[in-house]
């Protein structure tokens, strides 16, 4: 389980960065907000996206190791 928590806290702070960096964006650029925004939402789906793949790996091995510990 350990696994899977530290890449659920990974894609936890890159939304977090991608919130902060587009915030940043978007309050000194105030002409281009919405498009800011926008390009900041499709930045932060595709963290999820890249998430994905070792979320997935990092649950195959805790339950490996759950297996093996039992």
């Amino acid at each position: 389980m350990t696994r899977t928590a530290i890449e659920i806290l990974h894609i936890l702070a890159g939304l977090a960065v991608a919130v902060a960096i587009t915030w940043a964006a978007a309050w000194s650029y105030p002409l281009g907000q919405d498009v800011i925004w926008w390009c900041g939402a499709a930045a932060m789906v595709v963290t999820v996206i890249m998430g994905i793949g070792p979320l997935r790996q990092a649950r195959l091995r805790d339950r490996q190791v759950d297996r093996s510990e039992a």
